[in-house]
C-alpha cells in the first residue's frame, strides 16, 4: 500500500482543497497551543502555522505557487477581514473621539518611524533600491503593502514575506515591550500594536482586550493608508 503513496500523494498536493484543509489544520493546531500556553505571546499563532506549513512544503517538495493555487481562498478573506474590523470601532467610537488628535499624531511618527528606519537600515547595509522598495511598505497589511510595492517597482512577493515577519515579530514583542517601559492604557497598547504590527499585531490585541484590539485595528487601517502616500515619496528621494 505504501509503495503507491507517493503517486496518490502527486495527485493530491495539486488539489485546491488540500492545502485550504492543511493551511486550516495548521492553523487550528497552532492555535491550541497558544491557549494551553496561556496565550504566551511567543507562542503566536501565526508563527507556528507558517513554520509547519513552511515544513511541510520543503519535505513534500510543493512549490509555493501550487500551496497558494489551493489556500488563495484565505488570502482573499483578508479583505472582508479588514473591513469588519469596523463592528468594534463603532461600538467604541466614543473612546476613540475622546483620543483622536494624540492618535494622529501618534500614527504620524509611527508610520514615518517604521520607513525611515527599515529604508535608512537597509541603504546603510547596501541594498538594492527593488530591495528598499520591497521593505519600505513592511508594516501594514498585506493587500496593501503588495500593492505599494508592486507601484515603486519592489516585489509583493518579497514583500509579502516581510509583512509576515513584521507582524509576527510585532505580535510576539509588543506585550513584555510595553509592560517593560510601562504603558497600561489599553488605548495606547491597542495603538502602537496596530501600527507597528498591522493584522497579525491586531489579532493579538484582540485576545488580551477588546478595547486594545479596536484601537489596533484603526492604527493598521489609518497606517495603510499614510504609508500609501508616504512611501512612494521616500522612494523618490532614494531612487
Amino acid at each position: 500500500m505504501m509503495e503507491g503513496f507517493p503517486e496518490i500523494w502527486v495527485y493530491l498536493r495539486t488539489g485546491p482543497l488540500l492545502w485550504l484543509t492543511v493551511t486550516l489544520a495548521a492553523y487550528l493546531l497552532a492555535q491550541s497551543l497558544y491557549e494551553r500556553a496561556a496565550l504566551n505571546p511567543l507562542l503566536n499563532p501565526v508563527a507556528l502555522a507558517v513554520i509547519l506549513l513552511s515544513g511541510l512544503l520543503l519535505v513534500t517538495g510543493t512549490g509555493y505557487q501550487t500551496y497558494f493555487e489551493g489556500a488563495q481562498f484565505i488570502h482573499f478573506l483578508l479583505g472582508p477581514a479588514t473591513v469588519a474590523l469596523a463592528v468594534p470601532l463603532y461600538s467604541h467610537l466614543g473612546k476613540v473621539r475622546a483620543v483622536l488628535l494624540p492618535m494622529l499624531v501618534a500614527l504620524l511618527c509611527g508610520a514615518v518611524t517604521a520607513v525611515v528606519t527599515a529604508v535608512g537600515t537597509a541603504l546603510l547595509l547596501g541594498a538594492s533600491f527593488e530591495t528598499l522598495a520591497s521593505l519600505a511598505p513592511k508594516s501594514v497589511t498585506t493587500p496593501i503593502a503588495m500593492g505599494i510595492s508592486e507601484q515603486i517597482g519592489g516585489l509583493p512577493s518579497l514583500t509579502a514575506v516581510l509583512v509576515i515577519l513584521t507582524g509576527v515579530l510585532g505580535a510576539m514583542l509588543a506585550t513584555p515591550l510595553l509592560n517593560a517601559v510601562g504603558i497600561r492604557d489599553w488605548r495606547a497598547r491597542g495603538f502602537a500594536t496596530g501600527v507597528a504590527a498591522h493584522g497579525i499585531g491586531t489579532a493579538r490585541a484582540f485576545h488580551v482586550s477588546e478595547v486594545a484590539g479596536t484601537f489596533a485595528g484603526i492604527a493598521m487601517g489609518l497606517n495603510g493608508l499614510v504609508t500609501a502616500f508616504l512611501v512612494p515619496l521616500l522612494i523618490d528621494w532614494v531612487r
